[in-house]
């Protein structure tokens, strides 16, 4: 699994301690910027989480997964069955842009008899969340 995080540590350019004194720890006018200006904060070097809690993300709920010869994709057709890697008694996973935050059981939701959703039973921590999930064989 490849790591998407960036090291700002590493860069050269980067100083936490004039970032967190609301500085680059930069050169400001080599990006073409002359004064940084905070424009929302709760208190000092507290931001505003307000702004991001409206932005979408895509949640996906996984069910399982197979592997297969494109030869074999192509003979799929209405009414094939795809063996999973899962048992039905196994977790699901809760993924949100592409990562694992969470695991659940799928449940019929009550009152609506032809939709279901999952209970969760694990959330997911970034220790848990890089082991990959055990495999059933049936």
């Amino acid at each position: 699994m490849q790591d998407d995080t960036l090291d700002l540590e590493a860069n050269p350019a980067f100083d936490p301690s004039a970032f967190a004194a609301g500085g680059f720890g930069a050169d400001e006018a080599s990006f073409g910027v002359e004064e940084a200006e905070i424009v929302s904060s709760i208190g000092p070097g507290q931001p505003n989480l307000d702004v991001i809690m409206n932005i979408p993300v895509t949640m996906q709920v996984v069910l399982g997964s197979t592997v297969m010869p494109v030869a074999n994709l192509m003979k799929l057709g209405r009414g094939a069955v795809v063996k999973l890697d899962t048992n039905i008694s196994d977790p699901v996973d809760l993924m949100v842009n592409g990562r694992i935050v969470a695991r659940g059981e799928v449940v019929v939701l009550d009152n609506e008899d032809s939709r279901f959703g999952i209970t969760l039973t694990e959330i997911v921590t970034p220790a848990s969340a890089a082991q990959p999930r055990s495999k059933s064989h049936s």
